[in-house]
């Protein structure tokens, strides 16, 4: 049998992270995934844009990140784009990062999505939220705006979503969950 080559191929960068957060640390990650899934990654339709992690019940877990369908096969067959996906990491280094998300409040948010020897990875970043200024004056007299609003955190972004489909009545269980913006 052929031996695996140290190959190494990049298939999607999430470039607007490292713009909008302040990377702390990275950790690599495999990914659990089905068939469909491997071949549209080895096509490189990934995108890992709106993309973002949670550490729930001692699991990581990625969400919103796009793997478009395969296209070759039937429709029965392929995968739902935007579903969860578990991460995979060591137990230590998952609670190493609850520790680090849940009391300093930091985001888990993808960076890479390579392959390597044949396996699909991952480079995952502990990061906080920048607070950029602008460079736009804010009014007539010429005066810029110190601070321009940080990007949304990962309850703000599930909260918002979740007014869309649920509308406002359901809002206060929400904020019972998880906890309040």
């Amino acid at each position: 049998m052929k031996e695996q080559s140290e190959g190494f191929k990049i298939i999607a960068d999430n470039r607007k992270a490292r713009f909008l957060y302040e990377i702390l640390e990275t950790y690599e990650a495999g990914l659990e995934l089905k068939g469909s899934e491997v071949k549209s990654i080895r096509q490189g339709k990934a995108n890992l844009q709106d993309g973002y992690a949670l550490v729930r019940n001692g699991e990581a877990l990625l969400l919103n990140v796009h793997i478009s369908p395969y296209e070759k096969t039937a429709a029965y067959f392929n995968h739902d784009p935007r579903r969860t996906r578990k991460l995979l990491l060591h137990k230590q280094e998952i609670r190493k990062l609850i520790g680090k998300v849940e009391q300093q409040g930091l985001t888990l948010i993808p960076l890479k999505m390579y392959m390597k020897r044949g396996l699909v990875k991952m480079t995952i970043a502990l990061a906080k939220g920048k607070k950029s200024t602008t460079s736009a004056p804010a009014s007539k007299n010429g005066k810029t705006s110190e601070k321009s609003p940080e990007p949304p955190s990962v309850t703000k972004i599930l909260l918002s979503r979740f007014r869309l489909v649920m509308g406002s009545k359901r809002i206060h269980d929400f904020e019972k969950i998880f906890g309040g913006c």
